[in-house]
């Protein structure tokens, strides 16, 4: 259910054209979360595909890092969250994510 909720909160903040040009991962415990904002309108599921860059990070930690109740650097730092990949994405999404 959690997964659910991770990926429409992901979809609502994308909206069709987030401008971030690239495919991210949200990989957790209970699925994965699969952006491609290559194409417009930007499409959000729960495919396992390929990925510009990987987010591994728990599903509860995920909804904390959108909320803005943990910090992505301080998440990286102490392993709640690990990113694969290229670390311009990252910052990027960190951007966007951060605190909606």
């Amino acid at each position: 259910m959690s997964l659910q909720i991770l990926t429409d909160r992901i979809t609502t903040i994308l909206g069709t054209d987030s401008g971030l040009d690239a495919t991210v991962k949200f990989k957790t415990e209970e699925g994965n979360v699969f952006i491609n904002s290559k194409v417009v309108p930007n499409t959000v599921s729960n495919e396992d595909g390929e990925a510009d860059c990987v987010f591994d990070v728990s599903t509860k930690n995920a909804l904390k890092l959108i909320d803005g109740d943990l910090n992505a650097m301080m998440a990286y730092m102490t392993g709640k969250l690990k990113i694969d990949g290229d670390m311009g994405i990252a910052m990027k999404i960190a951007q966007t994510f951060g605190g909606k």
